[in-house]
This record gives C-alpha cells, sequence and structure tokens, in this order.
C-alpha cells in the first residue's frame, strides 16, 4: 500500500462520535486499501465530553486492508500529545519507533506543518491555502512533491458534519519513505486542524 502515488482518504460520518476512522480508498477504482483508526484510549475518549478534543492527545493507527483490529497488518501510527497553542505529531512506525515528527507553525492563514526526520532535520513543509482546503507538499528547495486537496461532500455533508474527504496525491517517483510521510501529513491535516471539539 505504501507504494503509491495517490490516496482518498474518506471520513466514516457519525453523530456525536467520539473517535474517528478513516478509509484509504484508491481514488480510480474506489477499492479500499487501508484504513486508519483513532485510538486516544479510554480516559482521554472519555474527557473529550468535557475539553475540546483538538487539545487532547490521541493515536491513529494505520492498517493496510480493511481491518482495524488485525494488528499484523499494522503499517504506521501518527501521535498527538497534549495541545495548547502548537501541535507536535509523531509519525511511527508499525514497531512504535519515530521516523519522522509534523510540528504545526503558530501562524499561519491556511494552516502549516514543518515536517522533521526522526534525528530532527527539517525535510519537508506542509502548507495550507487560505481556505485551509488545499495543502502542498514542499521540499526543502520549496520544490512541490505532493498535495492534499478537500474533495466536496454535498451540501448535506459538509454542513451537518465534521467528516472530510481529501485526496493525497505524490509529484513524480515515490519511495515508501515519502508516501508514509505524506499519507501520514494528510491525517494528520485532519486531526489538527479540521476536528471539532
Amino acid at each position: 500500500m505504501l507504494n503509491r502515488t495517490s490516496y482518498f482518504v474518506r471520513e466514516h460520518v457519525g453523530f456525536m462520535k467520539l473517535t474517528d476512522t478513516f478509509d484509504i480508498l484508491d481514488p480510480e477504482t474506489q477499492q479500499q486499501i487501508g484504513i486508519a483508526k483513532e485510538k486516544p484510549g479510554g480516559w482521554m475518549q472519555m474527557l473529550r465530553l468535557v475539553i475540546n478534543k483538538r487539545m487532547l492527545p490521541t493515536k491513529v493507527i494505520v492498517y493496510e486492508g480493511a481491518d482495524p483490529n488485525d494488528e499484523s497488518r499494522r503499517l504506521f501510527s501518527i501521535e498527538r500529545g497534549f495541545t495548547f497553542l502548537r501541535a507536535k505529531v509523531n509519525v511511527c512506525d508499525a514497531q512504535g519507533d519515530v521516523i519522522g515528527w509534523f510540528k504545526s507553525k503558530l501562524f499561519s492563514l491556511g494552516g502549516a506543518f514543518v515536517v522533521y526526520s526522526a534525528d530532527g532535520d527539517e525535510v519537508a513543509q506542509v502548507k495550507g491555502d487560505w481556505k485551509g482546503w488545499n495543502f502542498r507538499f514542499l521540499d526543502a528547495d520549496q520544490n512541490e512533491i505532493g498535495t492534499v486537496n478537500k474533495k466536496w461532500a454535498g451540501v448535506g455533508k459538509e454542513l451537518f458534519t465534521s467528516a472530510d474527504n481529501y485526496i493525497i496525491s505524490l509529484n513524480g517517483e515515490t519511495s515508501q519513505a515519502k508516501s508514509l510521510l505524506l499519507l501520514a501529513a494528510g491525517l494528520a491535516i485532519d486531526v489538527v486542524y479540521k476536528e471539532k471539539a
């Protein structure tokens, strides 16, 4: 799954849901190729009833296939700790080792991350447009290496739910590490910037 250059990420719709689930689809065939399931832990889940969930720690685990309970199919996870002004999101491999992380910028019109390697070297940035719907993945020389674009889901879904759909695309040749980071960035955009209380 991580050798692809494009993904369609569709958030599940739910009323008063305490956790999020995202289907990861092939954009051309709409076939499910993976699933991402938020697993914040029992106490954190209950705290979401009284505290804005954007401030609380969370963990989103990405699995190949459609079963979020098959740990043998785990690919990676993204993890955010307590957040006040700037969010830091770790990207961890299947064994839980940090392979990179995102740090949100304090001031940006449409939202932005700086992408770091596990060693703390800045490797890229994710920058949003003024609407916060479309994001560009830029390398250290400001060349676009990928995009994350919100897909319109219809009036009913857009007005009455917080569920979002994104197309994640990589430009040119890709490596597994690059695909993993861009897919993680797409999920982190939703977890950090788009989630309602």
